[in-house]
């Protein structure tokens, strides 16, 4: 029987060095050689390879013209599985910049639940990045994204749709713990299924080049909150498969994909996994060691397009846990942070920093969290470390701030990316997580970055955020929460953060996608909401503009001559 295309393509890296080079992930039904072929010229191929019954290929995809767009097939054993017979969009496309071009367009967004609509009606509303499919697809002169950057909750393991529930009982009680959560890989492969096989999305990934990161619903709701927390999930007997399916189906569907041709060339694990029959215990024990090990492991990673340079980070599995030292990364993954911030800056015009939690929430949660990390290391005594434990992980309080040091740590390092004359023009922390958009920016107690310095937060993608936490939002950004949260503080004896912020923008609630526009040492910000039914502008767009501006140097909120409280 002929091979079929289970799951992709997905584009994943193009090469802004060269401008000639890219790679394309596909899921097959059964082993097989996958190609990429360009009938313009270009092409490649890859033998798939196996895990846990699921067969794989990243293609590799050579002799691209820079500056170009070009369509592609897929074949599988010589037989042409993509574009479908019946296509209903435009042919899948691979655009390669021409080496120096200065234009770069980023859109990104987080938290994307995936489920289908039920009788015609999306419970959370129109899909962000449907919305964006359709628009590029219906009009083949639009603006297309040169990257697409997915800041984590790619897929929900804790939180699945109605159709995968009936699904999983048709495999297992769920009576049984996780329930309706999904239990191992193959269940979590039904995610990707739910997730990537919408049409609209499908054919989004196969044309526009894609970064991924996870963050917590990819495995489970407040993943790696605190040492404590991990030692009750170790304690329950569906824990071990879950983490170690999240793991092994992260690093298949999303981490590969990050990776240049070059680095999957020196990459060990990718070539035992290839090199296996079947390269399901391989990549076991490595999801073993990631989940027992961390400091061995590093999940971030760095891709350059032209003179911008992203710097994805991992700030969920890297944790260091103990409450005397707790830390969003360990010192190597610090120091490699550091590192590639400051290398070579007189090539770099923009550092944008993709982290899935905020560096700069609402200072009522930032002091919040703050508090509770302090009570929770015995600031307070033993009563209150067990009382906090309890309020940090039904209240989410495990973002930035309830590391304080690395928040300070960090913040210390984007004003020193930020300053010198060889500065980049901005630098811009990319996140989602917390289901609103907003824009935020520090000010510094003495001297203030040569670049602009900026949070870029923009969530969800799909999904829904209770009125009640609409509420919280707007209160933890006015005077009255940021007096709330100085009572926190003296409550807790922590003293005040190294910088101040301002919130410049939003906060805006809504499915929803933010671009950035680099051009040069120019920079201009949008975001667009997917409006609701009876909420569309007059012009009829699939993506409505809500927000617009340009982020220039020198126009940040300024500094503060003392350390006062905000």
């Amino acid at each position: 029987m002929a091979a079929g295309l289970r799951l992709g393509p997905v584009l994943r890296y193009v090469d802004w060095e060269r401008g000639d080079r890219a790679t394309i992930w596909v899921e097959a039904d059964r082993p097989c050689t996958a190609e990429v072929r360009c009938p313009g010229g270009g092409g490649g191929t890859m033998r798939t390879f196996q895990v846990a019954g699921h067969h794989y290929a990243l293609i590799p995809v050579g002799g691209l013209t820079p500056g170009s767009t070009t369509p592609y097939e897929v074949l599988l054993d010589d037989r042409t599985v993509w574009p479908p017979t019946e296509a209903r969009y435009p042919a899948s496309t691979i655009t390669t910049p021409r080496p120096g071009d200065g234009d770069l367009r980023v859109t990104f967004g987080s938290c994307r639940w995936s489920a289908p609509p039920g009788n015609g009606k999306d419970p959370v509303g129109p899909d962000a990045l449907d919305k964006l499919a359709a628009r590029l697809s219906a009009d083949p002169g639009a603006v297309r994204p040169d990257v697409l950057l997915l800041l984590g909750d790619q897929v929900y393991a804790d939180e699945t749709s109605e159709a995968t529930r009936r699904w999983l009982a048709a495999r297992r009680d769920l009576n049984e713990p996780p329930g309706g959560q999904v239990a191992d890989y193959e269940e979590y492969t039904h995610l990707y299924y739910e997730s990537w096989l919408d049409p609209s999305v499908r054919w989004l990934l196969s044309t526009v080049p894609s970064c991924m990161i996870f963050d917590d619903h990819d495995v489970v709701d407040d993943w790696n909150t605190s040492a404590a927390w991990v030692a009750d999930m170790r304690r329950t007997g569906w824990w071990r498969e879950r983490i170690l399916s999240g793991l092994m189906s992260y690093w298949v569907h999303q981490h590969l994909g990050n990776l240049s041709p070059d680095e999957l060339d020196t990459d060990p694990l990718y070539a035992a996994v290839r090199a296996a029959p079947d390269g399901t215990e391989v990549l076991r024990r490595f999801a073993a060691e990631a989940d027992e090990a961390p400091e061995r492991v590093r999940w971030s990673y760095r891709r350059d397009f032209g003179r911008t340079r992203l710097l994805m980070m991992d700030t969920r599995a890297g944790r260091v846990l103990a409450e005397d030292a707790r830390a969003m990364h360990d010192e190597a993954e610090e120091q490699w942070l550091r590192e590639e911030a400051l290398a070579d800056r007189g090539n770099c015009d923009h550092l944008l920093i993709g982290s899935s939690l905020p560096w700069l929430l609402p200072p009522l949660m930032h002091d919040a969290e703050t508090w509770n990390a302090a009570l929770c290391r015995g600031e307070r005594g033993t009563r209150w470390a067990r009382v906090s434990e309890r309020v940090r992980r039904t209240a989410d309080l495990e973002h930035w701030p309830a590391f304080p040091e690395s928040f300070e740590r960090l913040a210390r390092l984007l004003a020193e990316a930020g300053s010198g004359p060889d500065a980049p023009a901005t630098v811009c922390v990319l996140s989602g997580d917390v289901h609103h958009a907003y824009v935020a920016e520090p000010v510094w107690p003495e001297a203030a970055p040569n670049s602009r310095v900026v949070q870029l937060t923009c969530s969800p993608v799909h999904n829904r955020i209770p009125p009640v936490l609409r509420w919280a939002f707007r209160l933890g950004w006015g005077p009255a929460g940021r007096r709330l949260g100085q009572a926190l503080r003296r409550h807790g004896r922590v003293r005040p953060p190294v910088v101040t912020w301002r919130r410049t923008g939003g906060p805006w609630f809504g499915n929803q996608l933010m671009t950035l526009t680099l051009n040069g040492r120019s920079a201009r910000l949008l975001l667009e909401h997917a409006p609701t039914a009876g909420r569309r502008d007059r012009s009829g767009a699939e993506l409505r503009t809500v927000h617009e501006r340009t982020l220039t140097p020198g126009t940040a909120p300024g500094r503060r001559s003392s350390r006062k409280e905000p």
